[in-house]
């Protein structure tokens, strides 16, 4: 298992997240369509599609490259979640050492929170809200009580991961307060959060490339 990212790592991570957000377009614009927009899928591919191609300079490090990414992604996709994604990209890279050259867990932890921090700022949501934070936020606290408490880096994630699970499915109870879906309250309930789907996609993601063996330099 991988106990840190090299920025190699880290691109290669983003890559991973953009041919996710392919193979989860449909699902993400069908459940976008129910009380949405119905553009959800689209705008993550081009987000992530940008944030892949994102290339750090040579003296550039992890916490730059990520922050980079988010500029990337905030340019190709200026709609709502694209804006959140991409802030929250700006926020955690600003939030990690600049020249950074490894991902541990302390520093994963300092990138989710102000991951998180960001699009509450930007969002102006709370947890209960129906939106990407009711999985953000328990996730992010699983991951920080994991490696508080000496867990691996990939023991923490996987935690992060199941805690982004069930924050999703918690969702189906709450009514929608923001954006489109706020119009259609009580036609929410039953429904997962689409922008709580993204940021499951990003946990199980991160989680399964935490499992891998550490090819990569």
């Amino acid at each position: 298992m991988v106990d840190c990212l090299s920025l190699t790592q880290c691109r290669a991570l983003v890559a991973a997240w953009h041919q996710a957000m392919i193979e989860q377009r449909a699902t993400l614009i069908a459940l976008d369509q129910q009380i949405g927009d119905g553009d959800l899928g689209i705008t993550m591919q081009k987000a992530f599609a940008a944030a892949a191609n994102t290339v750090p300079g040579e003296q550039e490090g992890i916490g730059e490259y990520f922050a980079l990414c988010g500029v990337a992604m905030a340019k190709a996709a200026p709609s709502t979640m694209g804006t959140l994604m991409a802030t929250g990209f700006m926020r955690g890279g600003k939030a990690l050492p600049a020249a950074a050259a490894q991902l541990d867990g302390q520093l994963l932890v300092r990138f989710f929170t102000a991951f998180t921090q960001g699009i509450a700022d930007r969002g102006k949501a709370r947890a209960g809200d129906k939106t990407v934070l009711d999985v953000l936020l328990p996730a992010g606290q699983a991951l920080s009580d994991g490696i508080d408490g000496g867990a691996s880096p990939a023991q923490a994630v996987e935690a992060a991961f199941r805690a982004a699970e069930q924050g999703l499915d918690a969702t189906r109870t709450m009514l929608p307060q923001w954006g489109k879906a706020a119009s259609f309250a009580e036609k929410g309930l039953g429904i997962v959060d689409s922008g709580g789907s993204v940021a499951v996609i990003l946990f199980r993601v991160l989680h399964d490339f935490f499992q891998q063996s550490p090819l990569l330099p």
